[in-house]
């Protein structure tokens, strides 16, 4: 579990950026896969998610993610739903103690938010497609409905795909481009003509700030090229592999 100064100096919140390492799935999801839409057997993910929410101090069955689908909608979430009854969104916001907020990512960037003094916390789900439509500031702006004040919001980007492993087209680029043409700065030229580079975690880091919070961290980390650490998509299609694993990001207020 990686954790991150800027989130650690309260004691109302405990939070990880999770590894692979710690669970009990095997094979290609070995083996803390806690992504219960993997093929692993739902057992071995279940017991994954109780070991992410004990090792936060939290009672088995306090988890909670929602069915990801890589929008800027985000949940309000008062107490823990069944995973069949996740919503579908990528953000979720509480102000309610115990209950564990987690965001899967496996190249996508999680991030962890918190406001310890009003004791309210978020996690986002940004891939390409909810941070270029706004999922990080959809979940500012619903923590702030709860009590958050912008300037006191601590953010944590965590483990994703790092720039020097996410290659993408040029209709990628161009959309990004399009939407603001100073996004040119998250991309550098690759090896193939015509294909770019991008830097996820340095623009999902700088949408943060401009909107306001000073409060910003970026975990350092390559989930494509950590096979030992890290799940990922992209590594896995780039094997031809059935499925991947997935890895989660989780925040707790204290009960």
């Amino acid at each position: 579990m990686i954790a991150v100064e800027l989130l650690s100096d309260s004691p109302r919140v405990r939070h990880g950026f999770f590894t692979r390492e710690g669970g009990v799935s095997d094979g290609l999801y070995g083996s803390l896969n806690c992504g219960l839409g993997s093929n692993d057997d739902r057992e071995a993910v279940m017991e994954n998610r109780a070991r992410v929410a004990i090792q936060l101090g939290a009672r088995r069955g306090s988890l909670v993610t929602a069915y990801q689908a890589h929008t800027a909608e985000v949940a309000i979430v008062e107490k823990p739903w069944r995973p069949e009854d996740a919503p579908k969104v990528d953000g979720l916001v509480t102000k309610t103690p115990g209950v564990v907020l987690g965001a899967l990512s496996a190249d996508c960037a999680p991030v962890l938010f918190a406001d310890p003094e009003a004791g309210v916390i978020g996690t986002a789900h940004a891939g390409w497609k909810g941070a270029l439509t706004g999922v990080v500031e959809a979940t500012v702006a619903a923590m702030c409905g709860l009590g958050a004040k912008r300037d006191r919001i601590r953010a944590a980007v965590g483990p994703a795909i790092a720039q020097a492993s996410y290659e993408v087209g040029p209709e990628f680029r161009d959309r990004f481009i399009g939407s603001a043409p100073e996004n040119e700065s998250y991309f550098r030229p690759s090896s193939r003509a015509d294909h770019h580079m991008f830097d996820l975690a340095g623009y999902v880091g700088d949408r943060l700030r401009r909107i306001g919070l000073t409060g910003v961290e970026i975990v350092e980390a390559d989930t494509c090229a950590d096979e030992g650490c890290f799940f990922s998509y992209r590594r896995s299609c780039l094997r031809g592999e059935p499925d991947y694993g997935r890895g989660i990001s989780a925040i707790v207020l204290d009960a």
